[in-house]
Formats: structure tokens, C-alpha cells, sequence
């Protein structure tokens, strides 16, 4: 005979609670999701943050540039047949194939060809000098014989040039060459202008037979030396100063024309600049590319390149470099996002766990009848188990899944562990909840008040070692310091330093509440010593929904203090570059009348002339300071609102009969001068004389990004006219500050702060872990409202058991409603003033620790050293979550409180009920 089930368990179980399967359901799937997303969304910009950084890079120090000259000892004619374009395609297409994976070389971004050495002079008269002032020399030249310069340009005069094919040899000495329009015009070339290239005793004659526009200067071909598209002015290396100034060009020739750079070089240069595919990378492919560069530059690889293209070879790039910096970045990246992970992971383990409490809870009459009934502790965790994974495995299945459609091309690894992490928790939390409860059997009724309980000896041993732990982790990373970088201590601080408040808040509760409950019992309403003796009948599993708060809030204000030190690096790197929150400069006098139309533009709050001389000589060693001429009160309150040198107005000013004038300077600047002052020529400010006498050092002002300075009072220059205007204001109309400036001086420069600022919110890496912790603390914040309801659902049967009772005795609807509010502030107080607390302290603890200057600036943002940027508390970020938790908890309490009121009370007051 068959003893098979009627009603098999786990049927039977979801469809009598079909609410509660489908919450909890609901419930796992969310917390899977978020689980699954957050690697996944990390990977997916991690990998965007690398590709933009080599993507961004000039192709230059990107691409592997692998060079090598002919052979030496062998017959010329091999030596010009190593230069001919067939040799180099064949060196070229192995050498396209030779580097390892990740590696991956892309032939059509890739170039190849011989140019010569160094650049060589050509003296011809009708050749144009620079138009600078000072020495110059004439042009220089970079001879290219570079393939393909058909498909990357268009002739627009003339012809390509040509060879003699097998017949150009180490014996030629006329070529021809074409140049790009820019250098056309620079030189005044056109098709069959002849010039002469010499180097040492060798001369060769070069026709430039046409001129070409590059169809894309920023593609490879050209980025890896601008020259070959646009000539330059440069400056003589080793000369003394002031440096000789000459045209540096190129000319490119057919690449025949290669075996003729003989004629003029011992050794030209052979050369095959390899681009490769970035697209394919990933952030995990960091070791295995740095490995493979390395390899290339001086490993196995070069040999295996060496035997292709001769002994010579030689591979240079600074994709390293590269790496190494985005590897910088993101180690200092990782941890501030891995604290809202840590947080929001341990906020939605308590929530699951408070979810198992809660059906436990009310399962509990039920499971002890079935322990009375013979029912074994195994057969209870075994029969729960399957009801609890029925339902959480195929939500933790949907909630991965949807995290993976949504965030594609990246890793599935870690996603699946944090997915089946949260589907085990899921599935065992009510089981071995219910198998603790049950094994050993309880009195009927028996209290676990908070107030009541007495800490075990497990739970007293549990707390000292957490506590012992916390304070080792914290003294080791105050001691570590920055100098080591950041690791799972610095992000796992909020949790543990949450997990000891909630311990320290759950043993200091009873003491208010005993304190209060005296004088509340002598008051005449019973409201008050009810509502206080019933906070303190709270169950002694209270800590789980504190510890879930606490580590909310202070995820929350650690979120907030990071925005804030983002955008404290942000702001003071752009008024590092314009100094205020407009920089309108020129190279002559701005008129009052100009001035006054600034300060009536839009926006604009204040206007600070500022005149800046950077040729002031102190003494005869040849070093010139910045003289900085300023009106002193609008000066100084740029300076204070701009953190760069706030200073004291007042120390500016002239002592009445006083024929020297107070200056503020740099050290090394008022060392120079002098305490006793020194008599000073202003030569760009109409060579004003003036005795200066320094009476306080500033190392930065906001007109002076850098160098020493001189800051003084307009009072000793009274006609000097102001070069520069520092702006102070919101919103400012930047298009109409460039008219009035141009308006006045046509070589005017404007300056935004907020323009410069945008600069530094662009990289994906920093946009996406801001994206990210801006998501998790939000997160964060919903699980810590679901605990603040589930803490109140598990205590609403014996509430509303209560208000039945206590209404037939009289109480007021009006009367219950205030007994549940007053009841619930107790816990929501000690919540939101311990995650004040807590937040306070996780700040304080990790400031010394975090550097979010790499979070808040790109490593190639271009701006002066901010220097450490550490985390800075945002009081709105630590007091409104706090203030949300009360006002969240009341809210609800009043909630409860109306609809109870509202329901019968009939199935509330059953004889014998427990309750």
C-alpha cells in the first residue's frame, strides 16, 4: 500500500500563503538582481574606462612603433633592396602577425616605410624664417618615404610624387616629394619648387611635384608625428637662452624613393608603426597586455621581431605607461565603490534574514505543533527547505538573467556567485531559523523583552571578538595609512563599525527606557508609561533591523561625503586653471569703461581688475616674478571663496607717510626682496617704480597658477590699466563676457570655471563608479525602509491584539494612535542618532585613507596637483537620512495605527488566545 502524501508539503504550504511565496519571491529577485548587476555594471565600466584612456592617448604612445636600420656589413645593393617597398610590405605583413594575444594589430591603422634619422636643414634663400622675435635658422626637414600616402590624402595641386623604381639607389641626389597644404602655405611651396636638403657634406636637390590634404589628421597615419601634415616652429635643443627658432616640416617622398635616404644617411630608418585593436580589451586583460608589451620591448618577443626585420630592431611604445596609469586609477576606484557594495550586500542579507524571521515568526504555533507531534528538527529544515527553494532559486535564476541581458559583453562569473549566494541565503535562512527555534523546546509565552534579556555567554563572547576585530582593522588602517592603497579594510570599515554600534545601541537601550519609564508612570495618561513599556517589550532580534538602519545610513553619508569631495577636487582644479569662476586676460589694459560693462553683464557679481606683470626683475640673478597689482577688497574675497591664498585685505594697505608699499609674496620672493623692503621697475606696467616691503607670504593666489609672485595694492601703480578681470558670480553668460572682452581687445582670452569643470566629469570609469554608489546607496536606502516594515509587520498581530484589548477599556481611536507612534519613535530615534554617529565616525575613519582625486580627475585632465582630496563630511547627507528613518518609522506607525482602528476587534479578543 502506498503512503505517498494527499497533499504533498510544498504545495500544499504555497498554496495556502501564496502572498507571502510571492513577496519573498519578489524580494530575491530584486536582491539577485542588484547582485548580479553590480559585478557585471562594474566590469562593463572598467572596461570602457580602459579602452577611452588608450583610446584618448596620442597614437604616438599608443601604437608599437618598431624600428630597425639596413644591414651593415653586406653589399650596398642589399642595403637598398632592404629599403625598397617589397621588402618592407614583407616585414610589414609578418610583422602584423608576431605579436601575442591580447595583441590583436590592425593592418589598416598600421603604416610602414624609411625616413631619415633626424631632420636636416635646407638653406635655400626663398625659403621664409619663423616670424618671431629673437634668433632664427633656417628650415629643417624630415624626409619620409612612407607607404600609402594615396589613401590616406587627396591631392588638391600637382602630382604624387615619383622613383625611378629599381633605378633609385644610394647614388641619387634628386627626389621628389609632396607637402601638405598647411606646410605649402607656412613655406610658400608649390608643385615644382625645388629645395635643397644637406646633411654634412651631402646635398640633395627635392621637387615638390604636389601638395595633398590629409583626409583625417587624427588618424594614426599622421597623429604619430604631427609634422608630416603641419609644420611647426620649433626651438634649437641645447642652445643657450633665448632659444634659435626654426620651420620644422616634412617631406614626403614616394616610397621607391627609400635606397636614396642612402645618399644622405649612413643609416636611415627603417620603420612599421602597428596600431591595434582596443575594442576586443578588457580590464582583466591588463596583466597578459603589459606582459605581451614588455615582451615586444624586451623579451622574447623582440627576438622573435629581430628575426624578421635584422638585429637592429627596436620596439618602442608607451602603452604601459598607460596601463600603468588606468591600474592607478582604478585601484583607487575599486574600494570607494566596494564600500556601497559591502553596505548595500550587508543591508540586503539583513532584509532576507528579517524576511525568514518574519515568516518563522508566524509560522511558529504551527512548526511546534508539528515538533509535538513527533515531527523531527531534520524532517522541518528539510520539508522548509524545499518549500523556500521552490521559490528562491527561479528568482535568483529571472533576477541573473535580467541583470545579464541588460549588461552584455562582460564576464559571467562573478554574477553567477553573488546570484547563487543570494538564492542559498534566500533558501536557508527560514529553515535553520526554524531548526534553532525549534531544537531545544520553550515554555509557552516565555518573554525575550529587550529590555528582559540577558546576553548569553555565546552572544558576550561573539561581541568582544567582533569588537576586538573591528579595533585591529582599525588600527591597522590608521597605521597603514595612504602610503599602501586601499583594500577590502577600508570598505568593509562602515559595515564593521556598524556592527559594533548596533551591539554597543542594543546594550545601552534599556537605560533610557528605564529612565523614562519612572517619571512616565507617575504622569497621569497612561499613553506615555504604555508606549515606553512597550518599546521595552521589543524582541530582543531587534538588532537585526538596527544593524540593517545603521549600515544604511552610514553607506548614505559616506555616498554623500564622496560627491562632496568630487566635487571639491572638481572645483579646485578649475579655479586652479582660471582662478575664479571667470578669467578674462589680455595682452594691453582693459579701459574702466570695459570693466563696468563686466560687472553689468548677467551673473556677474563682482569684478576684481587685476594687473599682471610676468617680468619683474628682483634682483641681477635673471629670475623674473609675476607682479600681481590688485584692488584689495574684491581680490580678497575672490581669494576666500576660490581657497586659492585667502589673505586679510587690510594688509595691503599703506601706513599713513609710509613711502614703502606692504606686499604679500611667495617665500622665496620675500626672501629676495627683503625684510627691510627694496625699491622695484614695473617695465610692463610703464616702468613704474615703487618700494615694495613684504609683510606676509602666500604660496598661491588665484591671477598666479604657478611661480613666484608679488602681490600688491593698486594704490602703489595708480595708472596702470588691469590686463586681467576676475569674475565672481552664478550662471555667467560666457558668450557675452568673449564679446565684451573681444570688443575691447581683440587678443582677449575667457576663461569658464564651469567650462573646465565639465572637462572632468567625462571619463567612464569615474562617471560609472559614481553611477554606481549614487545606485547602491540608493539601494541602500529602500532595503532599510523594507527593514523599518518588516521590523513593524512582525510586531503587528500583537498590536493590533492590543488595541482591541485596550479599546475595550476605553482607550480613544485618537488615544491608540499615539500609543503605536510613541511606541515605534524609541527604536527610530536610537536609529537615526546611531547612523549619525556611525556615519560620522566611518568618515572620520576613512578620510585618511581614500584619495578621491583619481575618482574626482582623469589622469589626463591637464591640471596642476590638487594633492590629496579626502573624503569631507556633507552634514545633509548624514542628518536627512537620519531624520527619514523617524519620520519614515512614524509615518508608518500612524498607518497601522488608522487601519487597525478602523478594523473589528471581534477576532482580536478570542478566549485563551496567547497573545
Amino acid at each position: 500500500m502506498s503512503d505517498r502524501a494527499v497533499a504533498p508539503w510544498v504545495r500544499t504550504r504555497l498554496r495556502a500563503a501564496p502572498g507571502a511565496a510571492v513577496s519573498m519571491a519578489l524580494l530575491v529577485l530584486i536582491t539577485a538582481f542588484l547582485a548580479a548587476a553590480l559585478p557585471r555594471g562594474l566590469d562593463h565600466h572598467l572596461d570602457n574606462g580602459m579602452r577611452a584612456q588608450l583610446d584618448a592617448a596620442r597614437a604616438d604612445q599608443r601604437m608599437l612603433k618598431v624600428t630597425s636600420t639596413p644591414p651593415g656589413q653586406v653589399p650596398e645593393k642589399m642595403r637598398e633592396d632592404s629599403l625598397r617597398p617589397r621588402a618592407l610590405r614583407q616585414n610589414f605583413e609578418e610583422l602584423l602577425k608576431a605579436p601575442e594575444a591580447p595583441v590583436r594589430t590592425l593592418p589598416e591603422a598600421s603604416s610602414y616605410g624609411v625616413r631619415g634619422p633626424k631632420r636636416i636643414v635646407a638653406r635655400d634663400a626663398w625659403l621664409p624664417r619663423p616670424p618671431v622675435t629673437g634668433d632664427v635658422a633656417p628650415a629643417q626637414f624630415l624626409l619620409s618615404a612612407q607607404a600609402e600616402l594615396g589613401r590616406h590624402s587627396r591631392m588638391v595641386q600637382g602630382r604624387a610624387p615619383r622613383a625611378d623604381g629599381n633605378g633609385t639607389n644610394a647614388g641619387t641626389d634628386k627626389l621628389e616629394a609632396a607637402v601638405s597644404t598647411a606646410t605649402a602655405k607656412a613655406l610658400r611651396m608649390k608643385p615644382g619648387s625645388v629645395l635643397h636638403v644637406e646633411n654634412g657634406s651631402e646635398q640633395t636637390a627635392v621637387t615638390i611635384t604636389g601638395i595633398f590634404e590629409p583626409l583625417r589628421t587624427q588618424d594614426p597615419y599622421w597623429a604619430t608625428d604631427p609634422l608630416l601634415h603641419t609644420p611647426a616652429v620649433l626651438a634649437a635643443t641645447g642652445a643657450k637662452p633665448p632659444p634659435v627658432k626654426y620651420w620644422g616640416a616634412s617631406l614626403l617622398l614616394a616610397p621607391e624613393a627609400g635606397p636614396a635616404l642612402l645618399h644622405l644617411f649612413p643609416t636611415p630608418e627603417r620603420f612599421w608603426e602597428l596600431d591595434f585593436d582596443t575594442a576586443s580589451l578588457t580590464a582583466q586583460d591588463i596583466p597578459a597586455l603589459s606582459s605581451a608589451v614588455a615582451s615586444l620591448e624586451g623579451g622574447p618577443g623582440l627576438n622573435a621581431l629581430r628575426a624578421l626585420a635584422g638585429d637592429e630592431t627596436v620596439v618602442t611604445t608607451d602603452t604601459e605607461d598607460l596601463l600603468a596609469s588606468f591600474d592607478a586609477t582604478r585601484q583607487a576606484v575599486l574600494p570607494v565603490v566596494a564600500v556601497a557594495a559591502f553596505g548595500i550586500g550587508t543591508v540586503a542579507g539583513v532584509v532576507i534574514l528579517m524576511a525568514a524571521g518574519l515568516a518563522g515568526a508566524r509560522r511558529h504555533a504551527e512548526l511546534s505543533l508539528v515538533r509535538s507531534r513527533g515531527g523531527s528538527v531534520r524532517g522541518i529544515l528539510l520539508r522548509l527547505l524545499g518549500e523556500t527553494s521552490v521559490v528562491a532559486v527561479p528568482a535568483a535564476a529571472v533576477g541573473w538573467l535580467t541583470a545579464r541581458l541588460l549588461i552584455t559583453e562582460v564576464r559571467d562569473t562573478a554574477s553567477v556567485v553573488a546570484a547563487v549566494a543570494v538564492a542559498l541565503l534566500a533558501s536557508l535562512a527560514l529553515p535553520v531559523r526554524a531548526a534553532v527555534a525549534h531544537f531545544t523546546p520553550k515554555l509557552h509565552g516565555e518573554r525575550t523583552d529587550l529590555v528582559r534579556a540577558r546576553p548569553s555567554r555565546r552572544r558576550t563572547v561573539f561581541e568582544l571578538t567582533a569588537l576586538v576585530l573591528t579595533v585591529g582593522a582599525v588600527a591597522a588602517l590608521n597605521r597603514r595609512g595612504t602610503g599602501q592603497g586601499s583594500d577590502e579594510l577600508v570598505s568593509a570599515a562602515p559595515v564593521l563599525v556598524g556592527l559594533i554600534a548596533a551591539m554597543v545601541l542594543v546594550r545601552l537601550y534599556p537605560l533610557p527606557l528605564r529612565l523614562a519609564g519612572r517619571p512616565a508612570a507617575l504622569r497621569r495618561g497612561a499613553v506615555g508609561f504604555l508606549a515606553i513599556a512597550r518599546a521595552g517589550r521589543a524582541p530582543a532580534t531587534a538588532a537585526m533591523p538596527l544593524l540593517a538602519l545603521l549600515v544604511a545610513l552610514t553607506t548614505a553619508a559616506i555616498g554623500g561625503s564622496v560627491l562632496a569631495g568630487v566635487g571639491d577636487a572638481r572645483d579646485r582644479a578649475a579655479y586652479q586653471v582660471t582662478g575664479a569662476d571667470a578669467r578674462i586676460e589680455s595682452s594691453h589694459g582693459y579701459p574702466e569703461e570695459t570693466v563696468a560693462q563686466v560687472r553689468r553683464s548677467r551673473g556677474v557679481r563682482e569684478v576684481s581688475p587685476v594687473g599682471v606683470d610676468y617680468e619683474l626683475t628682483l634682483d641681477e640673478d635673471g629670475r623674473d616674478v609675476t607682479l600681481v597689482v590688485v584692488d584689495p577688497e574684491s581680490y580678497a574675497r575672490i581669494s576666500e571663496k576660490t581657497g586659492l591664498g585667502p589673505f586679510d585685505a587690510a594688509k595691503l594697505k599703506a601706513a599713513p607717510g609710509s613711502a614703502a608699499f606692504p606686499v604679500l609674496a611667495t617665500p622665496g620672493a620675500a626672501k629676495r626682496i627683503g625684510a627691510q623692503g627694496k625699491q622695484l621697475r614695473s617695465v610692463f606696467l610703464g616702468l613704474a617704480a615703487f618700494t615694495a616691503r613684504p609683510v606676509g607670504t602666500l604660496d598661491v593666489t588665484p591671477a598666479q597658477r604657478q611661480g613666484e609672485f608679488v602681490l600688491i595694492s593698486r594704490a602703489a601703480l595708480p595708472k596702470s590699466e588691469p590686463n586681467a578681470l576676475m569674475v565672481n558670480g552664478d550662471n555667467l553668460d560666457g558668450a557675452a563676457l568673449r564679446a565684451l572682452a573681444v570688443g575691447a581687445r581683440d587678443d582677449s582670452r575667457v576663461q569658464l570655471a564651469a567650462q573646465e569643470r565639465a572637462k572632468y566629469a567625462d571619463p567612464p570609469l569615474q562617471a560609472g563608479a559614481q553611477q554606481i554608489y549614487a545606485a547602491g546607496v540608493a539601494a541602500g536606502a529602500g532595503y532599510a525602509v523594507l527593514a523599518v516594515l518588516l521590523s513593524l509587520l512582525q510586531a503587528a498581530p500583537e498590536r493590533r491584539a492590543l488595541l482591541a484589548r485596550l479599546r475595550t477599556m476605553g482607550l480613544t481611536r485618537a488615544h491608540g494612535r499615539r500609543l503605536l507612534v510613541f511606541e515605534s519613535l524609541p527604536q527610530a530615534l536610537l536609529a537615526a542618532v546611531g547612523g549619525a554617529l556611525v556615519g560620522w565616525a566611518a568618515v572620520r575613519l576613512l578620510a585618511p585613507s581614500v584619495d578621491l582625486g583619481k575618482l574626482a580627475l582623469s589622469p589626463g585632465a591637464g591640471v596642476a596637483d590638487t594633492g590629496f582630496v579626502a573624503l569631507r563630511l556633507d552634514p545633509f547627507s548624514l542628518l536627512l537620512p537620519a531624520v527619514g528613518v523617524v519620520v519614515i518609522a512614524a509615518g508608518v506607525a500612524v498607518f497601522q495605527a488608522w487601519w487597525t482602528t478602523r478594523v473589528t476587534t471581534t477576532t482580536e479578543l478570542r478566549a485563551g488566545d496567547a497573545r
